[in-house]
């Protein structure tokens, strides 16, 4: 029988998050209402093994098929092994792996199954969370906005900032913490801003087999090719008005863009691509920010953040400087939303990704097996 989800107050909540970098599966939990983030509880990582990788790897682009089917398999496992340490926790929010996202055309493409979770944790878990927002003609993506908006109510803002996601994609959330709501006009605008670190990821694998430029090695001995630069900068996404999104993949071509180059010069070049792009996406903030908060796995690269610090008019550091966790800020936004789609909740607007009017979306899949469509 159905176990119900309390209506009101606190419930600690479990998100779990595997990005677009497909180094491993973040978890961690959030207290939370749906509104306001009261705590944040235990974290954990699982890395995907090399040969996981690879199975994922295999599958990126791909909508159907037993490629697809052998990385939906990989992400259950290694969630269900992460997942399963945790006490305590009232519901799951399941982000699974998106292994092909084109809302235009096809629409998206997160594998994992939160029923198999569900039954496996004995806990509601929520899952597909983007696919109500695309068919009500909304991007699906970026999602952890709402929770951006949490945050800077969380550490007390007062001045619009923004937050910045470097994973595979850079996404960028302007947050006007002066307004209720996030879903209100004005309160948030989000998009992604180009290629973060998937680009370069992919460069140090294949030429030096390497997972990504530790601590900005590679690119720190080489020379930006300012040529290459201004052909990346020239594509029409960056002409495009946001909200917008990406997929991991629409900017692989990057990496031949910079195939006559030494190792340096490329990795130099690519990681000055993100940079670009993010100083490119600022412009469309609605006013400057007093501040830029950098999470996920490229505010590890002094480089990179060099970079951003040098292209913004504004103070740029990690979201460790306000007290929060950087690594883990996308697990814990889908706690966060997982509770708000359980509460009936919005959780995407159209300043976050282009839908049409506020819309929660998502699946509860509970432990006997009875999804419900929120």
């Amino acid at each position: 029988m159905k176990r119900a989800i309390r209506k009101s107050g606190d419930l600690t909540a479990l998100g779990a998050m595997s990005g677009t970098s497909l180094d491993g599966v973040d978890a961690a939990v959030v207290l939370t209402d749906g509104h306001r983030i009261t705590d944040v509880g235990p974290t954990q990582y699982r890395r995907y093994t090399d040969a996981e990788q690879t199975v994922l790897r295999a599958a990126l682009g791909q909508w159907s098929g037993p490629d697809v089917d052998a990385a939906a398999a990989v992400v259950d496992q290694a969630h269900l092994t992460l997942l399963a340490s945790f006490e305590g926790i009232d519901l799951v929010g399941f982000h699974g792996q998106t292994l092909a996202h084109a809302p235009r055309d096809r629409g998206t493409l997160q594998v994992g199954n939160g029923a198999v979770l569900a039954y496996a944790l004995d806990r509601p878990v929520v899952w597909d969370f983007r696919t109500a927002d695309i068919e009500l003609g909304g991007e699906g993506a970026p999602l952890a906005p709402f929770f951006h908006f949490a945050c800077a109510k969380y550490i007390g803002a007062t001045e619009p900032l923004a937050f910045l996601n470097l994973g595979g994609v850079g996404n960028l959330t302007y947050v006007d913490p002066s307004f209720d709501r996030p879903e209100q006009p004005g309160a948030l605008l989000a998009f992604d801003t180009g290629p973060a670190n998937a680009p370069v990821n992919d460069l140090m694998q294949r030429r030096l087999g390497q997972p990504f430029d530790a601590d900005g090695e590679t690119a720190r001995s080489g020379t930006v090719q300012e040529g290459a630069l201004e052909r990346f900068l020239a594509e029409p996404y960056f002409s495009r008005m946001p909200p917008k999104s990406l997929d991991r993949n629409d900017f692989s071509k990057m990496v031949e863009l910079v195939s006559a180059l030494s190792d340096a010069d490329a990795a130099a070049t690519l990681t000055a691509v993100c940079a670009a792009g993010v100083a490119e996406g600022m412009q469309h903030c609605p006013a400057p920010p007093a501040r830029v908060l950098v999470t996920g796995g490229g505010r590890h690269n002094p480089v990179l953040m060099q970079m951003l610090s040098v292209s913004l008019d504004c103070a740029v550091g990690p979201v460790e400087d306000v007290g929060l966790d950087g690594d883990m800020l996308e697990a814990q936004a889908f706690a966060f939303l997982a509770v708000r789609v359980a509460r009936g909740l919005p959780t995407s607007c159209p300043g976050t990704t282009g839908v049409r009017a506020a819309v929660g979306g998502g699946t509860v899949s509970w432990p006997d097996a009875t999804d419900i469509a929120v």
